[in-house]
């Protein structure tokens, strides 16, 4: 686990999630502009019961919220899957 990663679970933790799974996949954008520039690649799974009633956008928005400043360097793109509980 990166150090990016372990920043991303700390901040997630806010969710109380039951499943978080955080897949790094810069190594397939090597070359892009976003990954000469640092920013990594990432993919997001995460369930939690926070997300009730949220639609996707609501969902994905509190996730950006959450992660903050790190979407701006050290995450350049991000694939979210944002379930509830019961949705998994």
């Amino acid at each position: 686990m990166n150090a990016c990663e372990s920043q991303m679970r700390a901040r997630l933790a806010v969710f109380d999630p039951v499943q978080l799974d955080i897949i790094d996949e810069s190594h397939k954008h090597a070359g892009h502009a976003g990954a000469r520039e640092g920013g990594g690649h990432y993919v997001l799974n995460i369930a939690s019961a926070r997300f009730a009633g949220c639609n996707t956008v609501a969902r994905h928005r509190m996730i950006y919220s959450a992660l903050g400043e790190l979407m701006k360097r050290e995450i350049h793109a991000l694939t979210i899957q944002a379930h509830t509980p019961n949705e998994i």
